[in-house]
């Protein structure tokens, strides 16, 4: 029989039709997307219309900030890939933030056991 192989998933707790916590205004001067890839990662991507600056953050349950990233004036567009393979299993928030409002996304990581299983074949 072949062993338990361990494999980490992410998931992001949003809806698909809107990025934007429901408490901040529509009319933020960015736009921004995440979404988890095959190889354990988060894909984060910022797009601005303005020269403002905004900051990338992935906190802990305890507001403990894990990851920072601030995003100059001139930067128009921002992408990188968040390696979550050695977070502890958790929730954590993924914040994207400016001066005018933030979009929040909940990240939710766990071990899960993927179990493979054999066949077996008799012939009589």
């Amino acid at each position: 029989m072949l062993p338990l192989l361990n494999t980490l998933t992410a998931s992001i707790l949003l809806s698909a039709s809107t990025l934007f916590n429901p408490t901040t205004p529509k009319t933020l001067s960015f736009d921004a997307s995440a979404y988890v890839t095959v190889n354990h990662e988060i894909r984060v991507a910022v797009q601005k219309s303005t020269d403002m600056p905004v900051v990338v953050l992935l906190k802990n349950k305890n507001n403990k900030v894990l990851y920072e990233q601030s995003i100059g004036r001139k930067e128009a567009k921002y992408a990188i890939k968040l390696n979550v393979d050695e977070l502890a299993d958790g929730e954590y928030e993924l914040e994207i933030k400016s001066s005018e409002g933030s979009i929040t996304k909940q990240v939710n990581v766990s071990t899960q056991a993927v179990q493979q299983t054999g066949r077996t074949i008799a012939m009589q």
